[in-house]
């Protein structure tokens, strides 16, 4: 098994760094901070980060193809105009919940918006939704404890997709057409001692990588066998998500959190909640735009 080490390329001393997704138009990495209600934008080549106040708790913020940002929040999808800072409420399927948020998403190659919830007391009250380019909104799984990563495969005919809580990978028959999801299915478990499986993104081997909470690193999978084939470590115990970016989109971009460590763990993870890069050896896809 392949061992890749990773760098901090920027120490944002985030609480809770989450959603890398890379904007190949740009050229720059959009990432949130849930804890501090933040949306970022980070260049790479200058290291500014730019960051946006939802003044609510956001587990993504996805480019659209208008121009703006869509971001899944405590107080469901909204619309974030970057320009004038302002906040469009969209869609909140969960008004009826003040125990759940919207935590990861990411949009499927045709630029439909999949965007799931987690469970405030962990249990199976959260869901997965897929909102369209209509603004239309639909639950597509249900009995959620922690919505987390989520890809597609290189043929457009499998979505792999993790609720942590079951501490694996499920894959799905995915209808490119009409994004319609079925006949879900196991394709491999994380073993307990590399942590929790928490954000993902599939390379162009059709490969998974996924994000270790308490992990130390991010893992790559074959899903067809199971198969462990490297693994990315980090200083940083509570490693969140992953994406490819760079210009060449052969550079892994990695998030992680200092939430839910102590002081004492802190003071030796003095990384923790930073921007992480790693030369894997393999490309990737940028992020899709959500096609609005």
């Amino acid at each position: 098994m392949q061992t890749i080490k990773a760098n901090c390329a920027f120490d944002g001393k985030a609480i809770l760094a989450e959603g890398p997704v890379w904007d190949a138009d740009l050229g720059k990495l959009w990432w949130v901070d849930i804890e501090r209600y933040l949306v970022n934008r980070w260049d790479p080549v200058t290291g500014k980060n730019e960051s946006w106040s939802l003044g609510r708790q956001v587990g993504f913020a996805i480019p659209t193809t208008s121009g703006d940002v869509i971001a899944g929040t405590r107080n469901g999808i909204v619309r974030l105009n970057v320009e004038s800072g302002a906040i469009i409420p969209l869609v909140d399927p969960e008004s009826d919940l003040s125990t759940t948020r919207f935590n990861d998403g990411k949009c499927d190659p045709q630029g439909r918006l999949f965007g799931g919830t987690i469970s405030d007391q962990r249990i199976a009250e959260a869901s997965l939704y897929l909102l369209d380019e209509t603004l239309q909104i639909r639950r597509v799984v249900e009995k959620v404890t922690n919505s987390n990563g989520l890809a597609w495969s290189l043929d457009e005919k499998t979505f792999y997709y993790i609720d942590t809580a079951t501490r694996q990978i499920d894959a799905f028959d995915y209808d490119v057409a009409s994004g319609a999801i079925g006949n879900r299915r196991k394709a491999f478990d994380i073993p307990h001692d590399l942590g929790k499986p928490d954000g993902m993104t599939i390379d162009s081997e059709g490969m998974l990588w996924v994000a270790l909470w308490s992990g130390w690193g991010v893992s790559r999978w074959n899903p067809n066998t199971g198969e462990m084939l490297a693994k990315v470590d980090l200083p940083c115990q509570n490693v969140t998500s992953c994406c490819f970016g760079g210009p060449n989109l052969d550079r892994l971009y990695i998030t992680c959190a200092r939430q839910g460590l102590s002081a004492e763990q802190l003071a030796g993870q003095a990384l923790a909640g930073g921007i992480f890069v790693a030369d894997v050896g393999v490309t990737g896809m940028a992020g899709v735009k959500f096609a609005y």
